[in-house]
């Protein structure tokens, strides 16, 4: 559920970043295996992009660029990938938007 939360809250942040931004609002998920025992996930979207102070800023407890945010969803998001053993963070992307990623370890099967 922990993860689920983690997921809604990138995708809750691509369509707020992409409102007002023109026709081409677009956000994309990607998974993938990265270096053999990891899973790696991607949500990049086409919005407004990063904060001039850099993408480590949003990350921290009760920093936010929204009006109505209480930048609270950010922390607590690192915090959840932090407990699971794995990490999450942000990027401008080269054209326009930013992409949020976090990898996690595989669960390995108890009973393999």
């Amino acid at each position: 559920i922990q993860l689920q939360q983690v997921l809604l809250n990138l995708l809750m942040n691509g369509i707020e970043a992409t409102k007002g931004v023109g026709d081409r609002r677009e956000i994309t998920v990607t998974s993938r295996r990265a270096d053999g025992d990891q899973v790696h996930v991607a949500v990049t979207d086409t919005g407004v992009g990063l904060p001039p102070t850099g993408a480590d800023e949003l990350f921290k407890a009760f920093f936010t660029t929204k009006a109505g945010g209480t930048g609270m969803c950010l922390a607590i998001s690192r915090s959840i990938i932090d407990a699971h053993g794995g990490r999450l963070w942000a990027a401008s992307n080269a054209d326009h938007g930013a992409t949020f990623t976090f990898t996690l370890p595989i669960a390995r099967d108890a009973h393999a």
